[in-house]
């Protein structure tokens, strides 16, 4: 009696596998959570003595460990394969399935962990190669043509939904991106601040906003155009990137204005910091790409909950309002509470 794979149709238990992997990659946009759904996929299809899951850097051209299973996770996660090295890199530059069947006289695992054999896959999508799964030590009984034809069908679904959860998270990072200056927008700011708020409410933690306004732009804008104007603009975003704090989120307001948020922050200290931060902007000369040399001066109003409020229009409009008491008093200046 001929079995299923002998007459060349996929049993039925493999294409249930099938269905379940396409509805779980297609339920979540969440990269991690995709990720592991991947691996998951993967322990139960080979069994191995471990599996690893590499995302590629495109900045860097480096792979890192994103995920693994076989409880080595924690000794991986540092570790970086530069594409061309060894096993992951050698599969990331061809784009090809590697398998190793006797790993002791393979020169692309002289860099890698001591194994015995070796399956790696290509994470291939329609925008190029995105990783590569690898599986070390598999049972030798495994290591089939049809086993290897139904990894390629699970490494086939899985670059498909990392790129789509990659699109999503790039058109999210749009809505909440200002296009002049790159920092978050105000849309954002009221959807940060708000949790943040409501998470000060619970712990009694105090998080405080400084409210930037820069002096006289519209002289910058009259004197220069407003392609410099912009340039500016962008500069001085990311020069308060610069000089905040890791933990501090800069956001463009509108026009000349900006806001810093600086969780469990505050006020005493949030003052300080935003007399810093004033400080070494003003210092700062911004050299434009025609050549022209600016700098900049702002007032900032700094505002803190639950001292000034624990509403979000509580909090932005004492800042706000101290803000606009520094341009009636000279401008260039910090005030709080």
């Amino acid at each position: 009696m001929t079995t299923e794979k002998e007459e060349g149709r996929i049993p039925l238990a493999d294409l249930l596998v099938f269905h379940q992997l396409a509805r779980s990659l297609t339920s979540s946009f969440d990269l991690d959570t995709i990720l592991r759904t991947i691996l998951d996929h993967m322990e139960r299809t080979v069994e191995a003595e471990l599996w690893t899951l590499l995302m590629l850097d495109d900045a860097t051209q480096e792979l890192y460990y994103a995920i693994a299973a076989g409880g080595e996770q924690d000794a991986l996660r540092d570790l970086r394969v530069k594409v061309g090295e060894g096993v992951a890199g050698w599969v990331v530059q061809h784009g090809e399935t590697l398998i190793v069947p006797e790993a002791e006289d393979d020169p692309r695992l002289k860099k890698t962990r001591k194994v015995r054999s070796i399956i790696a896959l290509p994470l291939r999508g329609r925008k190029g190669t995105h990783g590569v799964i690898e599986i070390f030590n598999p049972r030798s009984n495994q290591m089939t043509d049809y086993t290897i034809a139904f990894l390629h069908i699970l490494a086939d679904h899985a670059a498909i939904a990392i790129e789509n959860a990659r699109d999503v998270a790039h058109i999210h990072q749009l809505t909440i991106t200002d296009d002049t200056t790159g920092l978050f927008n105000v849309r954002h700011l009221y959807d940060v601040l708000g949790r943040e708020l409501e998470r000060s409410n619970r712990t009694r933690q105090p998080v405080s906003l400084a409210f930037l306004d820069l002096d006289r732009f519209k002289q910058v804008n009259d004197a220069h155009g407003h392609l410099v104007g912009s340039e500016l603009l962008a500069r001085t975003g990311q020069r308060l990137q610069e000089l905040s704090r890791k933990q501090d989120i800069c956001f463009r307001y509108g026009g000349d204005e900006f806001v810093l948020l600086m969780t469990e922050t505050d006020a005493k200290t949030a003052l300080a910091q935003a007399d810093a931060l004033l400080c070494a902007l003003m210092k700062t000369r911004f050299e434009m790409k025609n050549g022209l040399k600016l700098t900049v001066s702002a007032s900032i109003g700094v505002a803190s909950a639950p001292d000034d409020g624990t509403t979000l229009h509580a909090v932005i409009g004492a800042a706000d309002t101290r803000m606009y008491m520094v341009k009636g008093n000279g401008r260039g200046q910090v005030k709080g509470a």
